[in-house]
């Protein structure tokens, strides 16, 4: 428990559960209100006689129920259903056969063994916090590392692609995707329609609609920070890296969309579920940290740029190098306070790890932060699943939910800026050269010269397995076909131009199917609809 005396209060302690001070009579166990006051009567308003009315005093009453009403922060615009758990990180201190040091001077993948407290939240991305996991969508892969340095957030997807490559484009993909502002029904035709300009989507598209856009569960996935890193040595010099969780134990398993449905009839937070009862069961689950590596520049021998989030770097000739492993052991002892109010940010890097100029990283890095000021408060990283565990000294003040001030201890009370002479707080020593790259273009609004946006969507495809190429083509047809005959052409043109069969077996698949026939969102959901209507019991009222 923190000093109050050093951090700005003149009070002893902060009260809670484990502040050891109690009125007579009470026990570890009593109930009070949050004002610390013993609560004698908690089944019973005060009231004018045992029928009522009641009066406004009823203290008790007033702060149980407006607390109640204000139990929920704003929900998550993206990422919103999720699930989590503790666990750590434990390095190798190589990369691949060569010393981690060679490239990355962050501590924390220096020494073999080394291991790292970590906190890692999985989620879907699109839907809302009570919509089934079974629904097919990117799954979100969090993870926040409390290292001596102070926090590190690697943020990411199942998937190692993403739908875009240009940050301005994030708040019309995600409106596409989201249910209709009219109707509030999801609409596949809204998500093609935006899809049908996005070319450099395609790829991803034919993840997301193959068995991978539906994980298994969450231990059973791989994750990926998705945009391209940079990691910086002592020297200051820098390479471009991308980062990959491998399961190690659990492997890997997908669903087709018979089985999800199967799956959601029966339970809609069955990835929750089996991920808190194989950690309670002792059977953790463990992922390698694997990395990437490119020269920092803009490698003209590619045909695609290595900062396009849209793309994969070939295994082959970037082959995936060990760094680390980690292990989650411990579930939440509150989902709200650890689960839903833990928040990740792109841009929270600690010393030896650095930004690429990759376009979307960029963008994200302001987004995500910006959202958790906004979402949990200004001070979210005064909550404990927030707060980096290591001193924090900062000229930060006030706003709103303050729990203590980030003050030094000998720090003057007075001075909450620097540079000063009076006591304040002074600046860190570097820890290694400064990474400075150099630029020299105009600026501009413009897209990257290398999109190539079918070739790796082809290859993508032609190294499916045959089930993974029929159930593909089974869920773009059963998407497309309540889209109107230009979307449907435009997606047709995509997928064949990234390989001819795959788009003949859509066309021919739309040609056989109802194609155009009017529906409110998809064909699956206006058949569960006229099911109701169908299989509902009539009863007399009441």
């Amino acid at each position: 428990m923190k000093d109050n005396h050093s951090n700005g209060t003149s009070v002893e302690g902060v009260g809670g559960s484990l502040d050891e001070r109690r009125s007579p009579g009470e026990t570890d166990t009593t109930l009070t209100d949050r004002q610390g006051h013993p609560i004698t009567d908690n089944q019973n308003i005060r009231t004018v006689g045992n029928r009522g009315p009641s009066t406004l005093e009823n203290y008790h009453f007033i702060e149980k129920i407006s607390h109640f009403d204000r139990e929920r922060i704003p929900e998550r615009v993206v990422h919103a259903r999720g699930a989590g758990a503790h666990g750590y990180f434990e390095a190798y201190g190589k990369v691949g056969d060569e010393p981690v040091a060679r490239y990355t001077r962050a501590k924390l993948f220096q020494e073999a063994g080394k291991r790292t407290p970590v906190f890692v939240r999985f989620s879907t991305v699109v839907h809302g916090g009570h919509s089934p996991e079974t629904l097919r969508d990117p799954r979100g892969f969090a993870t926040k590392f409390y290292t001596e340095d102070g926090n590190w957030d690697l943020v990411g997807n199942n998937l190692k692609i993403f739908f875009i490559r240009d940050p301005l484009k994030f708040p019309d993909m995600v409106h596409s995707f989201r249910p209709d502002p009219v109707t509030h029904l999801n609409d596949p035709e809204r998500m093609f329609d935006f899809l049908a300009g996005t070319p450099e989507a395609t790829h991803m598209v034919t993840f997301v609609f193959s068995p991978w856009g539906i994980p298994a569960n969450y231990r059973q996935m791989q994750g990926s920070g998705v945009n391209t890193y940079k990691w910086v040595n002592a020297d200051g010099e820098a390479v471009l890296v991308k980062y990959h969780w491998e399961p190690l134990k659990q492997g890997i398993k997908n669903l087709t969309q018979r089985e999800a449905e199967g799956i959601q009839a029966k339970n809609y937070s069955h990835a929750t579920q089996d991920l808190y009862e194989a950690i309670e069961r002792g059977e953790f689950p463990e992922w390698e940290l694997c990395v990437q590596i490119l020269s920092d520049d803009e490698h003209p021998e590619l045909d695609f740029d290595p900062l396009d989030p849209t793309k994969l770097w070939d295994q082959e000739r970037f082959p995936f190098l060990p760094v680390g492993k980690m292990v989650l052991d411990r579930n939440p002892e509150n989902y709200f306070a650890e689960v839903e109010q833990a928040a990740f940010g792109t841009g929270v890097l600690v010393d030896g790890l650095d930004f690429s100029d990759d376009k979307l990283l960029q963008g994200r890095t302001f987004s995500y932060s910006d959202t958790q000021r906004h979402r949990v408060g200004t001070n979210y990283l005064q909550l404990p699943i927030n707060a980096p565990k290591k001193h924090v000294a900062t000229n930060q003040r006030d706003g709103q939910m303050t729990y203590y001030v980030d003050r030094a201890e000998g720090q003057s009370p007075h001075v909450n800026y620097e540079p000063s002479l009076l006591d304040g707080l002074t600046e860190a020593k570097p820890q290694g050269k400064d990474h400075e790259p150099a630029y020299q273009a105009k600026l501009v609004r413009d897209k990257i010269d290398r999109t190539n946006d079918f070739k790796q969507a082809g290859e993508t495809y032609r190294k499916f397995e045959d089930w993974e190429r029929d159930e593909l083509i089974d869920n773009l047809v059963a998407a497309l076909q309540v889209c109107r005959p230009s979307i449907r052409q435009r997606m047709i043109d995509y997928f064949t131009q990234a390989d001819p069969e795959y788009g003949r077996h859509v066309a021919e698949g739309l040609a056989q199917a109802d194609a155009g026939s009017p529906h409110l969102g998809s064909v699956s959901a206006q058949q569960g609809a006229d099911l109701a209507e169908r299989m509902g019991h009539r009863t007399d009222g009441y």
